[in-house]
């Protein structure tokens, strides 16, 4: 795999585990107790983005290491899974 490809898909990783994060440890101003006049009551009182960033970075690194480990020794093939078709061998 080229460094390239390597890192598209790791940009594909984190973006996908970033819309995971996202939602963990999310208060709204309604269960708080404390609307802010002009807002809507389900907007997050405190957004903590860097924790969120670095978290994401974490796990994304994790899940493409698995990736990658997969990748180079072949544990799980497309053969492997029962709903897909066989490949046509010449």
């Amino acid at each position: 795999m080229s460094i390239p490809a390597a890192l598209a898909i790791y940009f594909i990783i984190w973006w996908l585990v970033l819309f995971v994060v996202l939602p963990f440890g999310v208060r709204s101003q309604v269960e708080s107790g404390r609307v802010v006049p002009g807002s809507d009551p389900g907007a997050p009182m405190r957004t903590v983005m860097r924790d969120k960033v670095i978290a994401t970075t974490i796990v994304a690194g994790i899940v493409f290491g698995l990736y990658y480990l997969n990748y180079a020794y072949g544990f799980i093939t497309l053969d492997d899974i029962p709903f897909m078709p066989r490949a046509v061998v010449g």
